[in-house]
């Protein structure tokens, strides 16, 4: 096959780019100091390549200065090639990039535009066709330049950025409540300014998104699967858009941090319900639904750590965010706040206190931490005074009502402390006073049982009332059908043997007493769960 002229020119000027990177100093190329760190030094990198970029960068010598960029980079991000070139190479430049390497390219280092050959699969100059027209056209993000990285057989991005595989994916990402910036390629797409790009956006969001890489060689139907398969290396952000379950949104504007950034805040989750001074009396639960969390801030927007937070608790909290002014308001004021930022939190019977005040935080990652710690503590907190409640209302009057089944009370009511709960299930407000009824006058009574049974008496018994129409996965631990059909059903619940037994004929007092007396007698057949009854 005859090489017209063109090509041929393309092919030496390649050549001379290759011979000329023996004479640079890639402290000099990327403007940084001998003494520079790893993080100044993917700050020049980043700064260089943007500006000399071939897709952005449309004038002559763009390209050649791209590839000392480049080739520099590859040089100082390596600890083991910096203190080679330290330690062999001349102040002014010389013998090159790199100490002398037996075996390798005599102590220096080229611009790698794909191929192989030579040693090691590299020949001395390292290019193929295909990607001398890449340069020419483009090639998306990269300008037709493959990584230096990857032509030396590197199967992973730096350590900063964590390997993801399909089962650490299920585990750790999908629906734990955190954001997730996932970078999709294969290590022959690999290209160290993508990847220090992703890096700068994931130390200045640490702890609020956190970054993985995706080698989409390794699991190629993995990707596939998850329609992320890369012809070119493909950003994503695991976001929550639709409530509890996150998607991938895929990123595609330039690729700079700046921008990149922004785009992973607007898809930081939103769990935090926004409300105004007007409506600050809000409820945060009547005992029937998860603590609360508010935070006030001068903030027009929902902060970025709030969002971030409420995203990993919003299955423990409810969360709220209020924009304040001025701390002098007579509202805010009634609160005992006299400084912002400030989280006051609410216990599920309603009782607020003020979390703290004045808030100062030193960066993002720290913030979560401690916040999380903050939660934890007042999760804890409300724990204890709902089972404070709960055993309350087991000691209070046979007079007054059947307590509700609920999340809070449900372990200290039919828990392991109780060996027999009865449970009486209701979908309308007429079979709720029907069962409350009945459940009032035999929980009365004393039950006696067989000798052969063991001992027990009416403490052993647990009474309590259900909403199925608002809990219809509870009853579906028992049956498929969850008995829909059914007004009213009374439930016999052993926790400690995961055993229950339905009555769901006409109920009446008499009825329900005789059912009770055969359950504690052991006439009664009863039915291993089909999982574990749960409440919301």
């Amino acid at each position: 096959m005859k090489i017209r002229l063109p090509s041929l020119v393309i092919l030496w000027l390649l050549c001379l780019s290759s011979l000329e990177a023996r004479s640079i100093d890639p402290y000099k190329v990327l403007g940084v100091e001998k003494n520079a760190s790893q993080r100044e030094i993917q700050k020049a990198f980043h700064k260089l390549s943007l500006q000399y970029h071939p897709d952005k960068n449309k004038n002559k010598g763009a390209q050649e200065k791209f590839s000392e960029i480049n080739n520099a980079y590859e040089i100082l991000f390596d600890e083991e090639k910096r203190k080679n070139h330290d330690l062999y190479g001349d102040e002014k430049g010389n013998p090159g990039f790199d100490a002398g390497n037996p075996g390798g390219h005599g102590g220096y280092s080229y611009a790698h535009f794909g191929g192989s050959g030579g040693p090691g699969g590299q020949s001395l100059f390292n290019f193929g066709f295909d990607d001398i027209f890449a340069s020419m056209f483009g090639r998306g993000w990269f300008g037709g330049f493959e990584s230096a990285r990857s032509q030396s057989g590197s199967k992973g991005p730096s350590k900063s950025i964590r390997s993801i595989n399909s089962q650490v994916f299920r585990k750790e990402v999908v629906n734990k409540g955190m954001t997730w910036l996932l970078l999709f390629e294969t290590p022959t797409l690999m290209n160290n300014h993508l990847e220090s790009v992703v890096e700068e956006v994931g130390h200045s969001l640490e702890g609020v998104v956190k970054v993985g890489w995706v080698n989409c060689e390794s699991e190629p139907s993995f990707c596939k699967d998850l329609g992320t398969y890369p012809q070119v290396p493909r950003l994503f952000v695991y976001a929550y858009k639709h409530g509890d379950s996150g998607s991938l949104v895929e990123y595609k504007g330039d690729l700079v941090a700046k921008d990149l950034r922004t785009f992973c805040r607007e898809n930081l989750p939103r769990f935090s319900k926004r409300v105004d001074l007007n409506h600050l009396e809000f409820s945060f639960g009547d005992g029937d639904s998860l603590p609360g969390m508010m935070l006030l801030s001068s903030k027009k927007d929902t902060p970025t750590i709030w969002r971030a937070l409420s995203s990993l608790y919003h299955k423990r909290f409810n969360f709220y965010d209020l924009q304040v002014h001025d701390v002098s308001d007579p509202a805010i004021r009634k609160l005992g706040i006299n400084a912002l930022p400030a989280i006051v939190g609410s216990l599920s019977n309603g009782e607020k206190h003020i979390l703290k005040a004045g808030i100062s935080v030193k960066d993002m990652n720290s913030a979560i931490n401690e916040l999380s710690a903050l939660l934890d503590g007042f999760e804890r907190k409300n724990k204890k005074s709902d089972s404070s409640r709960a055993r309350k209302a087991q000691t209070e009057s046979v007079n007054e009502q059947i307590p509700l089944l609920k999340g809070a009370n449900f372990d200290d009511l039919c828990g392991q402390s109780s060996p027999l709960c009865i449970i009486g299930a209701f979908r309308s407000s007429r079979a709720r006073k029907e069962l409350e009824s009945i459940l009032s006058v035999v929980s009365k009574k004393s039950f006696s049982r067989k000798r052969s049974s063991s001992s027990g008496n009416r403490d052993s018994i647990s009474y309590a009332l259900l909403d199925a129409s608002k809990q219809p996965a509870f009853l579906n631990a028992f049956d498929k059908s969850g008995y829909k059909s059914n007004d009213k059903v009374l439930v016999a619940y052993k926790h400690r043997k995961g055993k229950f037994a339905i009555y769901a004929k006409e109920l009446n007092t008499e009825q329900v007493e005789q059912f009770i007396s055969s359950v504690l007698n052991g006439d009664v057949p009863f039915t291993k769960t089909r999982q574990p009854p749960k409440l919301s």
